[in-house]
């Protein structure tokens, strides 16, 4: 069920005479047609193949679905397309039955705050050729999936949930009939949801499951809390108990998320990554009753939300594998770890090994996934067209080039047809910034581009010269600082904005709006915090690990656009949820807020767009995912 509020804001008639109103025929919608124009793809995030077979594998993207390859990744294509839900949180293939693939929801990686959501779990007896929906529907992310190793039939999965606040469909889940029916097995409370599961492969009646306390609000992101543990099942997932003590930490000593993983080779030796002050291995010789700390090493763990995956090599308990910003390699049980030269496109988040040939396996990345048959020595980067966009803008010359940054790679520009009928991948060309924010071409010279950045980072990049000028507002860094204490808070993906009658000026949004007229040389500032400027959502982010890198700055603007009919009618939206709207060119502004009927607080202003055909009217779409109301709200 879905609800849609509609309101025109409407400025005094004033400023323009209205526009004659004009009736949409919705027909019109089906005659468009999509096709792919690019960029190379990125971010994925669960990986799996068939034991046995280097032909057949299939990867999960963050919001692109499930790929699959016959040809030991030569060539891939889509078997997920078809369903409501394409950001992927788990796949796991049945070790017994290997056309039985399930899919399970929902990103489970957090960096940020627009991790795009699930609906639940999927399954295919056909190696994904066709899916049929098995439930689970309001678990929001399903982190892993764990079959049991002779029976298809009986599935885990491991449910984080939303994440946005309390919520009761968090924890472990176990079917016995295939998915026909569902019961949660292990529960600790609504702040807490399931971050891993592992089985043991000679014994599927022992299974393990870290359990992460996390929530996320648009301004601040809480890793950990009394409810994150590690939990073991001795009786197949029917009943659990938590593991404290023993050399685990307490049960009153707060840490975040864990990951779990058990040698298939000495089925004895389990293994515990936990996110703590330091990160820290825990090992158990013992199936788990015991346990000591193997390593505190930063580099296993760095940016736990993001990251803390890892898995042992299924021939040797001493060999392991750390999926985290580096990818790391262990002989020793963890005690040192080599950073392998492999780099893939950074950010690694999962890793899949052939538990009948440990020279293969493959790992999912923000560049895509990459797949070795030697070890590790060497990898093939698999590049799908997957790339999760941020920002689209369009230039003025005929035919247009298309604009836009991408998560985890740098603003490109690409022409939007050719003569040949196809566009190729070299067709799309670098023009600054980074892997947020804006990249915008100047309305009469089209071969200059502002492209921005997180932080604030702001280029104008000539295309004819290849050259990039910074020209970003405040020199001051943000890395590491509370939002409060910066004299410009900036969203990861601030808004910035050309004049439609001056291409000359232009403006960017922190909490308050700047405009420069000589090309960046110099900034005005040219209003007041148009932000609620709540300090409580100003602090650090992260829990247990601090993490300021400004992807979770609360009291920033999000919206930023000037009428295209009549000069100097500015609007902007906030992260916290207010509208403003300068008649004067910036001079003064009002707060129109509360001209949006039944809007909550401290939603996302997401999207303004000002009339072409009236000077007081404008379009807004409000976002409260993150609040926990998945409601659309525009007006």
């Amino acid at each position: 069920m879905t609800r849609t509020v509609v309101v025109l804001l409407a400025l005094p008639a004033l400023l323009a005479p209205p526009a004659r109103s004009q009736q949409l025929d919705t027909a019109l919608w089906t005659r468009l047609h999509y096709r792919f124009v690019g960029p190379e793809g990125n971010r994925a995030v669960a990986v799996v193949g068939e034991p046995g077979n280097p032909l057949v594998a299939y990867v999960g993207a963050a919001s692109g679905g499930v790929w699959k390859t016959e040809d030991g990744g030569v060539h891939w294509r889509p078997v997920f397309d078809s369903e409501p839900a394409q950001a992927i949180g788990a796949l796991a293939l049945a070790p017994s039955a290997h056309t039985v693939l399930w899919a399970g929801t929902g990103e489970t990686f957090f960096i940020r705050s627009m991790t795009a959501l699930g609906n639940g779990i999927y399954k295919s007896t056909d190696a994904g050729r066709s899916w049929q929906h098995m439930g689970l529907d309001s678990t929001g992310r399903i982190a892993r999936i764990v079959i049991h190793p002779t029976n298809p039939d009986i599935v885990l999965a491991c449910a984080l949930g939303r994440a946005f606040g309390p919520q009761a469909e968090r924890g472990v889940y176990r079917t016995a009939d295939g998915g026909k029916t569902w019961t949660r097995v292990l529960f600790v409370d609504p702040n807490t949801g399931c971050s891993d599961l592992a089985i043991d492969p000679g014994d599927a009646n022992t299974l393990f499951a870290g359990m992460w306390q996390f929530e996320v609000k648009t301004w601040h992101l809480q890793s950990g809390g009394p409810g994150s543990g590690l939990w073991v099942s001795r009786d197949g997932g029917v009943t659990w108990k938590r593991l404290a003590g023993h050399g685990l930490p307490a049960a009153s000593h707060v840490v975040g998320k864990i990951a779990v993983a058990v040698a298939a080779s000495n089925p004895n030796t389990v293994y515990a990554l936990v996110e703590d002050q330091d990160p820290t291995l825990y090992r158990s010789d013992d199936r788990g009753t015991t346990w000591r700390v193997v390593s505190r090493n930063h580099d296993m763990a760095e940016r736990a939300p993001y990251y803390v995956r890892f898995a042992v090599a299924p021939d040797d308990e001493e060999r392991l594998y750390f999926v985290t910003v580096r990818f790391s390699t262990s002989r020793d049980g963890g005690q040192t770890l080599g950073r392998s030269g492999f780099q893939g496109g950074g950010d690694n988040h999962d890793i899949w090994i052939d538990p009948e040939n440990p020279d293969r396996f493959m790992i999912a990345h923000d560049g895509g996934a990459s797949i070795t048959l030697n070890r590790g020595r060497t990898f093939t980067r698999i590049v799908l067209p997957i790339a999760q966009m941020y920002h689209v803008s369009t230039d003025t010359r005929a035919p247009y080039f298309v604009y836009g940054n991408r998560q985890d790679g740098s603003s490109y520009r690409m022409p939007s047809r050719s003569l040949s009928g196809s566009l190729s991948e070299g067709q799309w060309g670098h023009v600054g910034g980074c892997e947020s924010g804006f990249a915008i071409p100047d309305t009469v010279d089209n071969a200059t581009v502002w492209s921005g950045c997180y932080d604030g980072g702001l280029e104008v990049y000539d295309v004819r010269t290849d050259h990039a000028r910074n020209v970003r507002v405040w020199p001051e860094a943000g890395y590491g600082w509370r939002p409060a204490d910066m004299k410009y808070r900036w969203n990861w993906t601030f808004p910035i904005a050309i004049s439609p009658h001056d291409h000359a000026k232009v403006y960017v949004g922190s909490q308050v709006v700047h405009v420069t007229t000589d090309g960046g040389a110099s900034w005005k500032v040219i209003s007041p915090d148009l932000t609620r400027n709540d300090t409580t959502h100003q602090q650090s982010s992260g829990g247990v690990t601090t993490d300021n890198l400004m992807t979770f700055d609360g009291a920033t603007l999000f919206a930023l656009a000037e009428s295209p009919v009549q000069a100097g009618v500015i609007w902007t939206g906030s992260n916290d949820g207010l509208v403003h709207v300068s008649r004067d060119g910036g001079t003064s502004w009002t707060d129109v807020t509360a001209n949006l009927p039944k809007l909550p607080p401290w939603g996302k202003i997401t999207n303004i767009e000002p009339s072409h055909f009236d000077a007081g009217t404008a379009y807004v779409a409000a976002d409260l995912h993150e609040l926990d109301d998945l409601w659309p709200y525009i007006y």
